[in-house]
């Protein structure tokens, strides 16, 4: 769907919005006083803008393998929608692409919600890590994307954190509750229920800021 296409789809659904909020939430009230009107249009504003950004986010996101990121926030100059839209994929303060790059996966590659119920690994192709000239680092959150206590005190794995290469010098990261028989080096653990990850990599690589970069999918392990 070209951007010509999808721009139509959102002003038609932007009217759809106002329709549905102007009939079933205001409905018809031809008396009306100021206090009326400022209410009602407090609602109205904060249902239609609620909307927006949801509908903005689902045409600017990027997602592949299950992953999702946004390029272009922290410029200066971005409109104020797409700083919503930003603020609302990725929380906490945002770099600039140039100095950071942000992914993040509530699902597996299949499309399943991750849960702690299930083990998972993600595999880097030998050459495959993410690209920088600074470092990048995976994090685990919890539903809530708060970290997860564990008995390892580990939040992350990183290029920092020690993680040990196959033979043919791919690496995988093993994401699960418990800790992998002979695998702890590269584990992360996961909480009991469902669950959050995040990745980044801080001064990028050409290859993730021209979006040629693609992010390898969690994929659950069956035992």
């Amino acid at each position: 769907m070209n951007n010509v296409n999808r721009w139509i789809l959102f002003s038609l659904a932007v009217g759809v919005v106002v329709h549905v909020v102007k009939l079933h939430v205001l409905g018809y009230q031809p008396y009306r006083s100021i206090v009326t009107d400022i209410v009602q249009g407090t609602i109205a504003g904060g249902v239609l803008g609620f909307f927006t950004v949801q509908i903005f986010a689902g045409i600017k996101t990027t997602k592949f393998n299950g992953w999702i990121t946004l390029f272009g926030c922290g410029v200066p100059g971005n409109g104020m929608l797409f700083r919503a839209v930003c603020a609302l994929i990725f929380l906490g303060p945002v770099n600039v692409p140039e100095e950071a790059m942000y992914w993040t996966t509530s699902k597996d590659g299949a499309g399943h919600r991750l849960n702690g119920r299930h083990d998972y690994m993600m595999h880097f192709p030998p050459g495959g890590l993410p690209p920088n000239d600074a470092f990048w680092s995976l994090t685990m959150g919890d539903a809530k994307n708060r970290f997860v206590a564990n008995p390892i005190n580990r939040y992350s794995v990183s290029d920092r954190s020690g993680l040990v290469p196959n033979a043919d010098g791919s690496v995988d990261i093993y994401i699960q509750n418990t800790a992998p028989a002979g695998r702890e080096s590269n584990w992360l653990p996961a909480p009991a229920g469902k669950f959050i990850l995040w990745l980044r990599a801080y001064v990028p690589g050409a290859d993730i800021l021209d979006g040629k970069y693609k992010v390898p999918p969690i994929v659950e392990v069956k035992c």
